[in-house]
């Protein structure tokens, strides 16, 4: 069911054509003068980010250009600048805790975010197809704390797996709830090269012969060859795969602002393996690193690298079976399990290889050896401030045919400081670069609206999705989107009417990061007289229904786009739908209105259970419409709230026992709190969904600003721990 519904007005919309069913991210580079980037090119200036830091990790931020010296390709530059740029935030202020007696956390407001407010830009990779299954409770409780504790205001993170796809979980956000079940999603992959435990266990001659290179080619027929180095290949394919996923997520992050850092979580991989041979050859897993290196570098990414299997015993544990262990041909079983000891030794050592050379050539750095994870979050964390070093470049810096690569080299001329750069960047011209650079179709930059992290505002538009569920537990999202009509452009047509023509996409993602549901349309306004007064003054809303087929974590995701002017704007919002156990109490999404104390006094309070928006009859309640998708309300005015009530318990009089209670939130601060008051609703008791609604005096003492509205219901004839639901929505009181 899709309903464009006018404030006060209902205005008929013609659909002209549909845009294609699969909507695609560009993949247009971004243009070089863009001022997010941390590293800019071009054959007039060249600016690298330089970290210094003291003997004790601390940055170092009193340094002038003359502090500096930069060579490219061994000749010394000159240095036209040398800016320090800090990344440190303000700190979020405390929030009251709040674990009475719901033992319900405060909702932590969530906000749209622009690029000119991003102060850091952090992808959290898990390398789960190389993590064991130990490795993985530790990284799981370290990401836990980042968000918690770590994360800042400004920062705009994702949590990225790389054995699977960047879904509606694994994009970039400012939301925790998001960013919190994304972490829930983190598991052991069981197809990856990760054991159970860091190390695999000695438990068998054969065993013993494959890990130290033996085959049959020594005597052993009954173990084919093939086999001696099939685990070899088979780390290989699985760190080229984490590498190659990584490198998607830097290429991603091309486009963001602010300090670009990549912090890879891994058990760590080899780049070069040993051949069934016993000989160290050339892995393919170099080529990989090679090209990630460049993308990186290019993009403006550092990569910092953790291992997450922490301090390890390299000798035998309690899993390896050393009885066992056969004795060497002149009969001493010692020496063969020395070799073992040795063989396990270079292999922890040699997977490190991997992880250090991509942070070393990034401009990152390593940690290991360490079993505090959240310590070495912080180290990372703390390495966000650098200098920005500019010089003008000689005219074959950019000349592919001279040089296919610019190394770099970077010197502080002070004593004990550690300097850290990118190694160095390859040969793209300006020219060249901007060659690759295609404008834009109309509908390449909806579509690129759409799958963009931020909002775009240049048409003003505000979401709001809405769960909600039947009688037969089927699963369905209400959305409601307001657009501002003063940013479309009308055109006065012959007949005397104003005219605009506009396109929407909408795209519910789900955590697999493929479309569940999609809507692509173009439509028509032409109105006149008090009718276009009426939009230009309170603009309309796109109301739309899409079904869900099973509960889990999605992102709705808006974009329009103007036809005659070409603009653009965006929206979306994250919205986990629960499982409908029938013994778990669930509250609906929540739809808000907003009266006069006048119309309050005048008995509009007497709706109790029935603000529903959405319904046939829209005309009824276009109020409600508007009020849902702005959430923008005065002061000395009434917020009316309606939602709905699922799988409420029923006695053996068919009747239930159910209390609601509100509280108000700014700035995570408890501003106000109801107390309990019984739901009376005329729906059939026997029933186990009970609509119900009530309302809040917004007065004089409550400041303009964002405030949260949370709604807990309890259920006394549920079991105790089952007892209590909760659900809120944002708002924002104006003068």
């Amino acid at each position: 069911m899709l309903k464009i519904c006018f404030t006060f007005l209902i205005i008929s919309l013609s659909a002209l054509i549909a845009f294609a069913q699969t909507p695609q991210p560009t993949t247009t580079p971004p243009p070089l003068e863009d001022d997010g980037d941390v590293v800019k090119i071009s054959t007039n200036l060249i600016q690298v980010d330089v970290t210094v830091t003291d003997k004790n990790g601390n940055p170092v931020t009193n340094l002038k250009a003359d502090d500096f010296e930069i060579y490219e390709n061994g000749k010394k530059q000159k240095i036209t600048s040398a800016l320090f740029v800090s990344s440190q935030v303000i700190p979020e202020g405390k929030s009251t805790k709040n674990k009475e007696r719901f033992g319900i956390e405060i909702p932590k407001p969530v906000g749209e975010v622009t690029s000119n407010e991003v102060r850091r830009t952090i992808a959290l990779v898990v390398d789960d197809l190389s993590l064991s299954f130990e490795s993985v409770h530790f990284v799981k409780r370290s990401l836990r704390n980042f968000v918690e504790k770590q994360m800042q205001q400004g920062d705009l993170v994702a949590i990225v797996r790389t054995g699977s796809g960047i879904g509606a979980l694994q994009q970039f956000t400012t939301d925790k709830r998001r960013l919190y079940a994304a972490i829930e999603k983190v598991k052991w992959n069981s197809r990856g090269a990760g054991g159970i435990s860091v190390f695999k266990p000695f438990s068998s001659h054969k065993a013993f012969d494959i890990e130290i290179g033996r085959g049959a080619s020594e005597g052993n027929e009954d173990v084919p060859v093939s086999e001696t180095g099939f685990e070899d290949t088979r780390k290989e394919l699985f760190a080229s795969g984490s590498l190659g996923a990584i490198q998607y997520v830097v290429e991603g992050m091309d486009r963001l602002p602010g300090r670009k850092s990549v912090l890879l979580f891994s058990d760590g991989f080899q780049i070069f393996s040993r051949g069934e041979t016993n000989f160290t050859g050339s892995s393919r897993v170099l080529d990989s690193l090679t090209n990630l290196v460049e993308s990186a570098n290019r993009a403006a990414v550092v990569i910092y690298t953790m291992d997450a299997r922490g301090l390890q015993t390299i000798d035998f544990t309690a899993a390896d079976d050393v009885g066992s262990t056969p004795p060497d041909e002149g009969g001493i079983v010692q020496t063969t399990s020395n070799t073992l000891i040795s063989g396990r030794r270079a292999a922890f050592a040699t997977s490190r290889d991997g992880i250090n050379y991509l942070a070393k050539e990034t401009g990152g750095f390593s940690i290991y050896n360490t079993n505090d994870l959240n310590a070495g979050v912080k180290r990372v964390l703390d390495d966000q401030s650098y200098y920005l070093i500019a010089y003008e470049p000689e005219a074959e810096s950019f000349d592919p045919e001279k040089r296919k690569f610019n190394k770099l080299n970077v010197k502080v001329l002070k004593n004990d400081v550690e300097v850290r750069y990118r190694s160095g960047f390859f040969n793209i011209s300006d020219d060249k670069f901007k060659k690759s650079e295609v404008s834009l179709t109309g509908n390449e930059k909806i579509l690129d609206a759409l799958v963009s992290p931020f909002t775009v505002n240049n048409v003003s538009i505000s979401l709001s999705t809405i769960f909600k569920s039947d009688e037969r537990d089927n699963l369905f999202v209400d959305s409601y989107l307001h657009i501002n009509s003063n940013d479309l452009k009308f055109i006065k047509t012959a007949d005397g009417k104003n005219k605009a023509v506009f396109d929407i996409v909408v795209a519910n993602f789900g955590d697999n990061g493929i479309p569940t549901d999609q809507i692509s349309k173009t439509f028509t306004i032409s109105v006149e007289g008090q009718t276009y007064d009426a939009i230009i003054r309170d603009g309309f809303v796109y109301y739309f229904t899409l079904p869900v087929k099973k509960p889990g974590a999605y992102q709705m995701r808006v974009a329009i786009r103007d036809q005659t002017t070409d603009k653009v704007g965006s929206a979306s919002q994250f919205i986990e739908i629960p499982k409908l156990k029938k013994d778990r109490l669930t509250l609906s999404g929540i739809v808000v209105d907003n009266i006069s104390y006048k119309e309050w006094n005048a008995g509009l309070n007497s709706d109790q259970g029935k603000m529903i928006v959405g319904e046939d009859t829209p005309e009824n309640n276009s109020s409600a419409l508007s009020d849902t998708a702005l959430r923008q309300f005065k002061r000395e005015t009434v917020l009316r709230y309606a939602l709905e009530v699922y799988n409420t318990q029923i006695s053996s009089q068919k009747r239930s026992d159910l209390y609601i209670r509100t509280r108000l939130f700014r700035d995570n601060i408890l501003v106000y709190e109801g107390t309990d008051v019984p739901i009376i609703s005329d729906s059939a008791e026997s029933s186990p969904i009970k609509p119900t609604s009530g309302a809040i005096n917004l007065g004089t003492n409550l400041k303009p600003g964002d405030y949260i509205l949370q709604i807990i219901v309890t259920d006394k004839l549920a079991k105790e721990k089952r007892q209590i639901a909760t659900q809120f929505v944002q708002f924002e009181i104006i003068e």
